[in-house]
């Protein structure tokens, strides 16, 4: 199987890949949640009980940056504005 590049990075076969995109102990019971079903981010939050948000946050950017579409169907705003400070100014 001849190596391939994707996204700048080199890759000796597709599982590895694979691997690197749904690869860690959150981001396939993300999807598995996902598979099925269109979840708002709280409903997700609440489904998968051991998640900080941090990191329910930085997992769903990271699965939207690798192309799974779906995933950017869940959220009502931008996840940017998940971190920033709101300022309420009298």
């Amino acid at each position: 199987m001849p190596d391939f590049i994707y996204k700048g990075k080199v890759y000796y076969n597709p599982v590895q890949l694979g691997m690197e995109q749904i690869g860690g102990i959150w981001k396939a019971p993300i999807l598995w949640r996902l598979k099925n079903n269109t979840m708002r981010y709280g409903e997700l939050r609440k489904d998968i009980p051991h998640i900080l948000d941090k990191m329910l946050t930085a997992q769903l950017r990271e699965l939207e940056e690798d192309g799974h579409k779906s995933i950017s169907l869940i959220l009502l705003f931008p996840l940017s504005l998940l971190t920033k400070d709101i300022v309420i100014v009298p």
